[in-house]
């Protein structure tokens, strides 16, 4: 790898090719927009790429389709966020040794994760294949869908291996403060996948086992040109001179990722499995109001990527700047972050405002008087004047993410999970399906003090992740 610039903070070496941003010089807005903004469409494309299959199958295939289809996203999230910890310790040591410029340290992470995550897939893989059908059932999901729902979950669960391995990829770009890279291979693998899914339901006439099939195959191509892409880039980080000899696997690396991913594991599940039983409410319902709240999740899921996109610039900028020993730079990147994600919400406030009846709609062959296009309307209708109380959310937990002070804002979200639990399930038989919706400005109320308090407190940067061999 070619060598753009070299750059030396407080003694610091900091290496750089065209697509790595130091998030440790320079003006601190320009740093995290220039990085958020691939982040973004990052996130928009991930989205798409998910919302494809819903999208195809909706159009093509019908309601029952899509309810099915739709069914199975909370328990695809349950099994791969156990993992999700995976990314996040990764991203949090590379970027710290990045910033420190301990590059034998940071490839030894890199390439221990990327074996970890690896197995770990192939572990939920099984998984999936054995125990779909059961854990569709208990969730209660409708008689008439269940057996696409399962056809569809075993396939995509094939694709775990590389979806986890795609994750921990880009969260490793990320830390090195190249953003643009993981875009660049995600736009080539959505192409791919809108291509397949077209051609799997309207050229051969499949349905779910289409559409699933296509997801993994592009996901599986994806996953081998970044791994291909990121050796390349390691080698720029030279470390034959080291005394101590260079590991593709380290125990040290595992055991110290562990303390960061852990707590996070932990809580993504409980959070999945959370909104597992708020989606079991939701089943309730029927598949209508499933099809309807399914599309509108997928809506949401899309707005909130500029949020989304910023919490994940600025827990870059904090454990780059923490590795380079500058953590009253953090604190203006936090405060700067604040300007974003008003801007950010007003916008989308605006749009949903104004589109959302096209919006949802797009999602549901045009039927405007059906249960699932009322679900989705009222969803779109209420959240879409809160979309800031997440980004705050975000913006806060990302700061502790960087850190590594990952307690506190794991049982932040805990709360977040327990106010829209309890809502969904004390007040449904009063308000109906709204009741799901209507917790969720309140849960991320919760979540932001609780984590924000913690911000205010000044402990987070006193945290020692990284500990000497």
């Amino acid at each position: 790898m070619e060598i753009d610039s070299i750059k030396n903070l407080g003694g610091v070496v900091l290496k750089n090719n065209k697509y790595e941003i130091d998030m440790c010089n320079g003006t601190i807005m320009d740093k995290l927009v220039s990085f958020s903004l691939p982040l973004m469409l990052s996130g928009i494309l991930q989205l798409m790429f998910n919302a494809v299959d819903i999208i195809v199958v909706g159009q093509f295939t019908g309601s029952e389709a899509l309810a099915a289809v739709g069914s199975t996203t909370a328990l695809i999230a349950v099994f791969t966020n156990l993992f999700i910890g995976i990314s996040l310790g990764a991203n949090v040591l590379a970027a710290r040794f990045y910033a420190s410029g301990k590059n034998k340290e940071m490839s030894e992470t890199v390439h221990t994760a990327i074996a970890l995550a690896f197995v770990s897939g192939m572990i939920m893989a099984v998984v999936g294949l054995l125990f779909s059908r059961l854990a569709l059932e208990i969730m209660g999901t409708p008689d008439n869908v269940i057996d696409q729902s399962t056809l569809y979950m075993r396939i995509y669960f094939l694709g775990m291996p590389f979806l986890f391995m795609y994750n921990v990829l880009a969260s490793v770009f990320n830390a090195m403060g190249d953003s643009r890279t993981p875009l660049f291979l995600l736009i080539f693998s959505s192409l791919l996948n809108v291509v397949l899914d077209i051609i799997s339901v309207t050229s051969m006439g499949m349905g779910v086992d289409g559409v699933a099939i296509a997801t993994v195959m592009a996901q599986g191509i994806s996953v081998c040109i970044s791994f291909g892409v990121l050796l390349h880039r390691l080698k720029g980080y030279d470390h034959t001179g080291d005394e101590v000899p260079f590991k593709r696997y380290d125990r040290h690396m595992l055991a110290v990722g562990t303390k960061i991913a852990v707590p996070t594991i932990l809580q993504q599940s409980i959070v999945s499995i959370g909104m597992l039983l708020v989606q079991s409410v939701v089943n309730g319902f029927g598949s209508g109001a499933l099809a309807g709240y399914s599309a509108a999740s997928r809506i949401e899921s899309i707005c909130i990527v500029p949020m989304i996109a910023t919490g994940n610039a600025v827990a870059t900028f904090t454990a780059q700047n923490i590795g380079a020993g500058q953590k009253e730079r953090v604190k203006k990147g936090y405060a700067a972050s604040y300007g974003l994600i008003f801007g950010f919400a007003v916008f989308i406030a605006a749009v949903i405002a104004l589109f959302k009846g096209p919006i949802i709609s797009s999602f549901l062959q045009g039927d405007t008087a059906s249960t699932a296009y009322s679900v989705g309307y009222g969803y779109l209708s209420f959240i879409g004047w809160f979309f800031a109380l997440i980004g705050l959310k975000a913006c806060t937990d990302a700061v502790l993410r960087g850190a590594g002070d990952v307690l506190v804002f794991t049982a932040a979200n805990l709360v977040n999970l327990a106010i829209r639990v309890f809502a969904a399930f004390q007040f449904a038989p009063v308000w109906g399906v709204a009741a799901v919706w209507y917790a969720v400005p309140m849960g991320w109320g919760a979540n932001y003090l609780i984590s924000f308090i913690r911000y205010l407190s000044g402990k987070w940067m006193d945290r020692r992740v990284i500990e000497e061999k």
